[in-house]
């Protein structure tokens, strides 16, 4: 078994600041791609930000300049941090990770349950 716990999200002010942190554990592997998502209401889920174990990031273009991710190998964490927030980063925001399991030594995408961004104007 292999869970993503999800962690920072909350209430804020528009130019304020948050930070995601999302931690996967389990029966683990290995990791590649680990990034975040968010799905706002009545919207399709869209990719936020990736990262994968070697360094490689990837933003969308409503974030740039202005969310920073990043990972700790070691520790199977990847985190979020966000800033001159606007009213549309309003959504929940989910964390994926591509993870070899023990068990199987097969690649799976994992998803966290989810942390819910608002944004106040």
């Amino acid at each position: 078994q292999v869970q993503l716990v999800e962690s920072g999200g909350g209430l804020v002010q528009a130019g304020g600041s948050l930070r995601l942190s999302c931690a996967a554990s389990g029966s683990i592997f290995s990791i590649h791609a680990m990034g975040w998502y968010r799905q706002a209401p009545g919207k399709q889920r869209e990719l936020v930000a990736t990262a994968t174990t070697g360094g490689y990031t990837n933003y969308a273009e409503s974030v740039k300049g202005r969310f920073t991710i990043s990972r700790d190998n070691a520790k199977n964490t990847v985190s979020l941090q966000m800033n001159s927030l606007k009213p549309e980063d309003t959504a929940v925001y989910y964390c994926n990770a591509a993870i070899v399991t023990m068990e199987t030594r097969h690649l799976y995408h994992y998803w966290g349950q989810g942390t819910q961004v608002t944004v106040s104007s």
